[in-house]
């Protein structure tokens, strides 16, 4: 049943908490690409951080490093 009540909220009050939020959510999404962004670039090294998801359960083997004589030129 409806109510037969006046309308306590004005289309301007409306409006402005419209704006706040899709302010709110362009704030979060810009956050969020900036940590994106922090976690994909190069370290200190220079070259690129590769992440993998957690619990993707992929392993890379271990190489031990091995010296070899180099090549007469």
């Amino acid at each position: 049943m409806a109510s037969g009540g006046k309308k306590k909220t004005t289309m301007a009050k409306l409006n402005r908490e419209s704006r706040l939020r899709e302010r709110r959510a362009e704030k979060k999404a810009r956050k969020e690409a900036r940590k994106l962004a922090s976690t994909e670039a190069p370290d200190a090294l220079g070259e690129a951080a590769t992440h993998e998801p957690a619990g993707s359960g992929a392993v890379e083997p271990t190489l031990d490093p091995v010296a070899q004589p180099l090549a007469d030129v």
